[in-house]
């Protein structure tokens, strides 16, 4: 890929920025599950409630009051929070130090389906272990599925972000580990990196940089 002809990225968060492990957190909900029920949650599908979530159409308390419903789940407000949020893991150092880099050369933003207990567990990480305020401190602007009511692989919610910003698609690159979201912004005509282990954010761009 020519980084040349790029002049803004557009990051995806878990699984780029955040390391995470979808099914630690669906292990952890299932131990309050009565009767063995399983819970339909992974990196490509997810069952209805988790998109309403995501989407902003419902808030915690709801959505802690669906999972008790759907999946006969016996658990405080506390401990449905904590295993949802076991998925994610850590934010290398490295990572940061690198949007702190690419910020300076790129305009560079933030597109991540998430909620808003998720999303209070990402400010605590990074207040915790780093001198930023918060995550939103490193991008020109973040789009957090939840705020906006969009989520990927929707194209709408790139083409907002283009419009929005001024940013032409030829001269945007997406990173995201998920192929279809991949596949949705580049049905659109923005340039795109899937993002697989064991490539990183970081051995993508020094590579790129030599």
């Amino acid at each position: 890929m020519d980084l040349k002809k790029i002049k803004n990225i557009i990051f995806d968060l878990g699984g780029v920025i955040i390391n995470i492990d979808y099914n630690k957190s669906i292990r952890e909900l299932e131990k309050h599950c009565k009767g063995g029920r399983t819970i339909e949650y992974n990196q490509r599908a997810q069952s209805k409630l988790f998109d309403l979530f995501e989407t902003g159409k419902s808030n915690a308390d709801e959505f802690r009051a669906q999972l008790r419903d759907t999946y006969e789940l016996e658990a405080t407000d506390e401990e449905i929070d904590a295993a949802w949020n076991a998925m994610l893991l850590d934010i290398p150092k490295e990572r940061i130090d690198l949007l702190l880099e690419l910020g300076k050369q790129y305009r560079i933003f933030l597109l991540s389906n998430t909620n808003e207990i998720h999303l209070k567990r990402f400010n605590e990480m990074v207040a915790h272990s780093f001198t930023i305020p918060s995550l939103d401190s490193l991008f020109e602007q973040t789009y957090y599925s939840h705020l906006i009511g969009l989520r990927k692989p929707d194209a709408i919610v790139f083409e907002q972000i283009l419009q929005q910003n001024g940013l032409a698609k030829e001269e945007t690159l997406f990173i995201d580990d998920s192929i279809q979201h991949i596949e949705s912004a580049q049905k659109i005509g923005i340039q795109t990196l899937h993002l697989q282990p064991p490539l990183t954010i970081n051995e993508f761009f020094g590579d790129a940089g030599k």
